[in-house]
Order: C-alpha cells, then structure tokens, then sequence
C-alpha cells in the first residue's frame, strides 16, 4: 500500500507543465497578460516539493481562471537560482505582467512561498490574493493567514 501511495505522489510533478529552459521561465513570464504565473522551483525527487506539487496539481484546474502553474526543476535550470535565492527545497514565486508579486505572509520573507502548503483551500485564497493585489498594480499583497507561527506546535 505505501508503494502505491509513493507513486502517486511521485507522479504528482508529472500533471504539470514543466519549463525546461531559462528561455521558457522568462517566456511564461512574459507572455501571460490576464493571470497570475505560479512558478514551482525545487527538485521533483524532492519530498517537499511532492508534497507542494500535490497541491499545486489539485487546484491547478479550480484556479486556471486566474492563475497557472509551472513547475522548473533548480538543477535542470539553475539561471535563476542566485537571482531568486532559491536555496530551499521547495520555493513557490508569483507573477503578473511580467512583474515579480510579493506577498507578506508574516513569515519575514515577501519574495516566495518556501514551505510545501498542503491545504488546498490555502493555496487557492493566497493566489486569489495576489490575483486580486496585482490587478490593482501592487507590487506586495497581504497574505489572507499570517504564517509567523507556522513552525510553533
């Protein structure tokens, strides 16, 4: 049973598109004019990021509206990984208009989500907030939850 269950989720990564190239980040950046770009940096092998792609593969289709999502593996495309400070495992990015949308989520760090989210519902109402944020032409929007105790237990 735990084989069948690793599978699926190493399958996760594999429902969403991929960008294979610098060229092709910058290109999806660029090119969408009317949603948010959801950028999924990390490594597929890696369990957070599994954990994430989960997520991001469940509301992918309840949010194509306004927003969507691409995955870049941080070895298969390092371009980014000083400009970004992508050291995490797992870090999520947003943009619109080929502008880099910041978010406070209390945690210190407006640049990214750098934690594997694994509430659905979560996910969609912070990128319905930036949806909602850039559309006006904010640069930084306040996260719906302050996640400044998220490691508190």
């Amino acid at each position: 049973r735990e084989v069948l269950h690793s599978a699926r989720r190493d399958a996760m990564s594999y429902l969403l598109p991929h960008l294979r190239s610098g060229w092709a980040v910058d290109q999806a950046i660029l090119t969408e004019e009317e949603r948010v770009v959801c950028l999924r940096f990390g490594r597929d092998g890696d369990e957070t990021c599994m954990q994430m792609d989960e997520t991001l593969a469940s509301v992918s289709d309840k949010v194509k509206n306004f927003a969507v999502i691409y995955c870049v593996d941080i070895d298969e495309v390092p371009d980014f990984n000083t400009m970004y400070e992508l050291y995490d495992p797992c870090t999520c990015m947003f943009f619109f208009r080929n502008k880099h949308i910041m978010i406070d989520l209390g945690t210190g760090n407006n640049n990214k989500v750098n934690w594997a989210m694994d509430d659905k519902q979560e996910f969609i109402d912070i990128l319905e907030v930036i949806f909602a944020g850039a559309r006006k032409g904010r640069g930084l929007v306040v996260s719906p939850k302050d996640y400044s105790t998220k490691y508190r237990y």
